[in-house]
Order: structure tokens, then sequence, then C-alpha cells
């Protein structure tokens, strides 16, 4: 799933539950929610695999679609703190996975089989790209009705 379907989910989330614990574990929980649709996702593999040579595109669409979910956010939302505080908590379970692929340790590891084994268990099925764009799409418009409402 592309970051920005992350960062407004995380943050429609954040904007409709009061209780900021709560908004934030729920923010957390929408990442794996999101991950178990299906989706496309962007190659980040010359990271993974350190070829940092090679990593610039990698790095620009990871910025791109960063920095597009969170100029979304500012548009549709009322801008307060928790709502951002919710973005970024719905972008962790990436994150680890991105830190378990450059410093590999066993816990991180944990997560990784979690995360890409178990979660993204789609991915290895044979659907339709329309489907899988579809389902992202239709993340974003939910999620930017859900921060206009």
């Amino acid at each position: 799933m592309i970051l920005t379907a992350h960062l407004l989910l995380g943050a429609a989330i954040a904007s409709k539950i009061e209780y900021a614990p709560a908004a934030l574990f729920m923010a957390f929980l929408s990442h794996y929610f999101l991950d178990i649709l299906p989706h496309i996702e962007y190659s980040i593999s010359n990271i993974s695999e350190k070829q940092w040579q090679k990593s610039a595109p990698d790095i620009l669409s990871v910025f791109l679609d960063f920095f597009f979910g969170i100029l979304l956010i500012l548009i549709f939302s009322n801008n307060q703190p928790i709502i951002y505080m919710g973005a970024f908590v719905a972008l962790i379970p990436d994150s680890l996975t991105i830190i378990s692929s450059v410093f590999p340790n066993k816990i991180l590891s944990k997560h990784d089989q979690l995360h890409r084994g178990k979660i993204h268990f789609l991915k290895y099925k044979k659907i339709s790209i329309f489907w899988r764009i579809s389902s992202q799409i239709l993340a974003i418009i939910i999620s930017i009705i859900l921060l206009l409402s």
C-alpha cells in the first residue's frame, strides 16, 4: 500500500477518536488493515539490498508519496496535532520493515515475518492490477471524506 493511503487513514482515525491513546492505537492497527487489502507497491529493493548508488529513484518515490499524503492531510483536515500523530503512527509498521532490512535483528525479524508474510498474504495471489489500484483509491477517498466530516 502506498504511504499516502496509510497516512490519510491514520489521520482520519485520529480525527474521529477523542481518546488519544485509543486513536493512536487504532491508527497503528489501520496500517495492517490496509495491507490486508489487495494493493500495489513501488519497489524499494535497492534500499533493502543496500544498493545505495541505485536507490535514488526508490528514495524519491517514498518521499514524494509521503509529502503528497501530508499535503492532502493539510488540505482536507482541521490540522490538529493528533491528526498528524495518527498519520505518523500509521507508518510505523513500514518503518520497522525498512529498519529490519537495513539493520536486521531478531525482534524486527519477527515483525517483518508477520507484516510481509501474514498481513501481505494477498500479495502472492493473482488479483488484477485494477483491483489493486482501486483498493488504494477507495481507501484514500474514504479517508478524505472522514477528514472532511
